[in-house]
């Protein structure tokens, strides 16, 4: 029995080991954490979180939606973040490159919206010092992040954002991809889905403050069940919460199980998915539940 126990105890100490060596290492994680639920529904895959502006802006920016404080931000990262141009046949992509450019363990993409650039995902004061912090836990855990000029949000934006994950994959072949898409970006993330030269490498979709696309639940992406991850707000104006939410409840009646998450910001609106989100709460999540 002694024996049992012991290779009990050593299979435990492997899964644990494993289960750690695909998580991410904390980053300021109590200044980023979700401030309260309020609600909880479907094991944890919708969840309502407490948001108001008087905290989680004005508190937290010395000025308001401008410059986060110094405890949100730590800017040494910079020394590892480059201006880039890459040359493909989509045509030329300048980027931003944060981190481990070859031989990475993960790479996060952050693709901006209708009126954004490459300087929106590398801002590090901006949406209280957001992007900053998935800076950070790309470089601190053997990453690389990326934030991308595109020419537009249809095929020409995402053979470019293909092209770039191509090369940056070829690099680093084990990594594990995900995407992030804020507001119009989305349009590229569902294009992504059935890309099959993408598709089969994504570990996961970020959307936020962003639509819906029916043509999701027919992608290679959605075969394969890669985790999908909403973050809205409850005011959005730009793109309605109710039909985003019917979209993510689509999503599990196709597939039951399928790993998809929705956050509601409640009271939040357009800009706060992409503030709020808790980037290592969702891609520790996503590495759990690898297709």
């Amino acid at each position: 029995m002694r024996g049992f126990a012991f290779v009990t105890a050593a299979l435990l100490g492997l899964l644990t080991a494993a289960a750690s060596a695909q998580s991410l290492k904390p980053f300021k994680d109590e200044l980023f954490a979700y401030p309260g639920i309020l609600k909880s529904e479907d094991g944890g895959a919708y969840r309502v979180v407490d948001y108001k502006e008087a905290r989680d802006i004005d508190a937290r920016d010395e000025i308001p939606e401008r410059r986060a404080r110094g405890k949100y931000v730590s800017t040494g990262v910079r020394k590892v973040q480059k201006d880039l141009v890459l040359r493909t046949d989509a045509g030329n992509i300048r980027h931003f490159a944060v981190g481990t450019p070859a031989n990475a363990r993960f790479i996060a993409i952050y693709l901006h919206g209708q009126g954004g650039s490459r300087k929106q995902g590398v801002d590090d004061f901006t949406f209280g010092g957001n992007f900053n912090r998935i800076k950070n836990l790309m470089a601190g855990n053997g990453g690389l992040y990326l934030s991308p000029d595109f020419p537009d949000f249809g095929a020409k934006g995402a053979a470019q954002v293909s092209a770039l994950i191509a090369h940056y994959a070829g690099q680093s072949p084990s990594a594990k991809i995900f995407v992030a898409c804020g507001s119009m970006g989305g349009a590229l993330c569902w294009r992504l889905a059935d890309d099959k030269a993408v598709a089969g490498r994504l570990s996961g979709l970020l959307l936020l403050g962003s639509h819906w696309d029916e043509t999701f639940l027919a992608s290679a992406a959605f075969r394969r069940k890669v985790p999908v991850f909403f973050g809205h707000g409850s005011r959005d104006t730009v793109f309605p919460v109710d039909k985003q939410e019917a979209f993510f409840r689509s999503i599990l009646t196709r597939t039951p199980g399928y790993p998809a998450r929705f956050v509601r910001f409640e009271t939040g609106t357009h800009g706060t998915p992409i503030r709020m989100s808790d980037w290592r709460d969702t891609l520790d999540w996503m590495l759990s539940r690898q297709p």
